[in-house]
């Protein structure tokens, strides 16, 4: 089941985190667009669009995510939680 009608991913279009979490969301279905702030923001996205989803990625500031959010004005904002990452890596002998 979809949870969303429309993703926005917000970063910047070279980031390659950026780009497959755009195509993921296509691929199953869900329209998406790579925005790098409010300003990119088109009103006909959210025509008929009753939830959007809103992701970013690794390196995109808070900031960024938090106007976004303003400037689609969202009647209520619903988090939903990921999956819990705790993956540690060993850094290799030459850089200890």
């Amino acid at each position: 089941c979809k949870l969303v009608d429309l993703l926005l991913v917000i970063g910047a279009p070279n980031s390659s985190n950026c780009n497959r979490l755009r195509e993921v969301a296509q691929a199953h279905g869900v329209t998406a667009y790579l925005v790098n702030g409010p300003d990119e923001l088109e009103s006909t996205w959210l025509d008929g669009v009753e939830n959007v989803g809103i992701t970013s990625g690794a390196s995109t500031p808070e900031e960024l995510v938090q106007a976004v959010i303003e400037a689609i004005q969202p009647e209520e904002v619903i988090p939903i939680e990921g999956a819990e990452e705790d993956v540690s890596f060993v850094l290799p002998r030459e850089l200890r």
